[in-house]
């Protein structure tokens, strides 16, 4: 495990940090059916802008400028003033607010008080969006994730589990547990997995000497069999072959046709290649991902966190740090505005609690 102290507090930092600056990168080309890989990469030519290596720019058309998500103007480079509230971010400070509240025992039934207590129901989506109804109307867990919810295995509780990889750093299987117990109120299957995966993913990072020993480890919390381990180890076989980032993609695109843009196993495909096409390196890592498309700024701020962790803070260049101005903005009640480090200083004590 990592030495409760300054590492720790650095790689906590890094996650946090990477989460959010992964997740403004990729808010703006935020529509998988619209914003395809192709497409991203077009705008970027256009404004003189590859190799990407910091936020988007600003569009080159009027046109483009019609089509990129409303938030851009606060999210593309020059603009930015402190991160912008999105969902992908809410959720590691609910999970915070969660385990401060509740400790490592919590229960899947408290995830949802908290949410109903916390959260405001617009600012959920999918899944979430019908576990909350569910909740609202009397449900219980499991029943929540299952009752009149199409949304099952999209992405919504993969985002949710960075709090319990930066928490349990070095012990991954305990990481995917927290997650399980969380992803549960919204998710079943391969929505239930991604988010153990992820969660053990980012706590491996903690301890892996490279990123691909982290995919390793994290593949180990799942079933072997389900389509997600066999997904991520299609990408990793394919980058085995030395075979391209593009033609990686284009192929695990093709096998993963038809699950949608939000559906978790194409999303952990575009991740995992970014993270083994990225090589540890942080910019490249989240460049890469949120340049693969689907739903960028979820991709993007979970490769953010690994590569935030792997680095750690210090290590991050300036032009993706400085812009947030230690300041995030939140929907979650009594968390808007908070600083950044506050938010990495809560996460510190309750992963040393949890080592005590």
């Amino acid at each position: 495990m990592t030495p409760v102290g300054t590492e720790l507090a650095d790689r906590v930092l890094g996650g946090w940090l990477g989460r959010i600056a992964g997740n403004m990168l990729g808010k703006p080309v935020e529509q998988g059916d619209l914003w395809t890989r192709e497409r991203i990469d077009r705008y970027l030519r256009q404004a003189s802008a590859l190799p990407l290596t910091d936020y988007l720019p600003e569009p080159a058309t009027e046109s483009d400028g019609a089509e990129l998500r409303p938030e851009w103007r606060e999210c593309v480079r020059g603009r930015i003033h402190g991160s912008c509230r999105d969902d992908d971010v809410d959720y590691a400070i609910l999970g915070l607010a969660l385990l401060e509240a509740h400790g490592f025992d919590f229960s899947t039934e408290q995830v949802g008080d908290l949410w109903l207590l916390r959260l405001p129901y617009l600012q959920t989506f999918t899944a979430e969006r019908a576990a909350y109804r569910n909740l609202a109307n009397g449900l219980k867990p499991t029943l929540t994730a299952t009752y009149d919810n199409p949304y099952q295995e999209w992405i919504g509780a993969l985002i949710r589990a960075d709090i319990y990889g930066w928490t349990c750093p070095g012990v991954p299987l305990r990481a995917a547990s927290l997650a399980r117990r969380d992803a549960v109120l919204s998710h079943t299957g391969n929505g239930v997995y991604g988010a153990m995966w992820s969660a053990a993913l980012i706590s491996a990072a903690f301890t892996a000497p490279t990123v691909r020993h982290a995919l390793d480890t994290a593949l180990t919390v799942i079933p072997a069999s389900s389509r997600l381990a066999r997904t991520v180890r299609r990408v990793i076989s394919l980058h085995e072959t030395r075979l391209s980032w593009e033609e990686t993609l284009d192929t695990v695109s093709e096998e993963t046709a038809g699950l949608g843009w939000i559906h978790t196993v194409p999303n952990v495909a575009v991740l995992t290649a970014g993270l083994l096409y990225g090589d540890g390196d942080f910019t490249r890592t989240i460049t890469l991902t949120v340049r693969g498309g689907l739903d960028t700024d979820s991709n993007g701020a979970t490769a953010g966190s690994v590569a935030g962790v792997l680095t750690g803070a210090e290590a991050i260049p300036a032009q993706w740090k400085d812009p947030l101005e230690d300041t995030v903005r939140s929907a979650v009640f009594g968390f808007d505005g908070i600083r950044i480090s506050e938010l990495a200083e809560r996460t510190v004590r309750l992963a040393e609690a949890g080592a005590e």
